[in-house]
């Protein structure tokens, strides 16, 4: 009984040093986003969010292949709601993407690429707890259809043409003095003069 009582305060004790020691890993820096991610937390968070996928998504194959029309409206989707943290080409690499806790991954990589087709439209369509990934869908047709266009378009990304970085340049969220800069770009393009105040100015011969 007593041989007993010893092994199980050991194990006890080797279990709370090993909690304890994780959660020093875990909360070292206090709850600050700018401590990198260790690789302990970066594996396990890929086991935790692959065991949370539902079975019957990982079985899931994309309904649609990659053709002109399906890579597009998933270039212009991802342009739109995803690239202010994944960039436009999906390596994370923007201000956002590079502050998130995890950190915005590079999508172009085998982490990402080696998930099923139904485990990136989960992730689109439900997000991930606990990170910057948030739920886009709704349940829609119209939802569902666009996270289908985003897994395809995501299989495309370390295939990007400059043309089409080009092209999402143009449809990414801009504010209005990024409006008015593209604006003025476009006019001087043209060959057109413009004062930055909204009207042309006269040209000098």
């Amino acid at each position: 009984m007593k041989a007993l009582c010893t092994t199980l305060a050991v194990l006890l004790a080797v279990v709370l040093g090993a909690v304890a020691a994780g959660a020093g890993l875990l909360f070292r820096g206090g709850i600050s986003a700018k401590v990198e991610p260790t690789g302990v937390e970066t594996a396990v968070g890929g086991k935790l969010r692959r065991i949370g996928i539902p079975r019957s998504f990982r079985q899931l194959r994309s309904p649609m292949d990659s053709s002109k029309e399906v890579l597009a409206a998933g270039r212009a989707h991802f342009a739109d709601h995803c690239a202010i943290c994944h960039a436009n080409d999906g390596s994370g690499q923007t201000e956002m993407g590079r502050n998130l806790y995890p950190r915005a991954p590079d999508l172009r990589l085998a982490r990402t690429q080696q998930l099923a087709d139904g485990e990136l439209f989960y992730i689109v369509e439900y997000g991930v707890r606990l990170t910057g990934m948030p739920a886009w869908g709704d349940g829609s047709e119209q939802s569902t259809r666009a996270s289908w266009h985003l897994v395809v378009f995501i299989r495309h990304l370390s295939q990007l043409t400059p043309e089409e970085k080009l092209e999402m340049e143009r449809l990414n969220p801009k504010g209005p003095d990024e409006w008015r800069q593209m604006q003025e770009d476009e006019e001087f393009l043209e060959g057109k003069e413009t004062s930055g105040h909204g009207h042309e100015e006269p040209r000098h011969h």
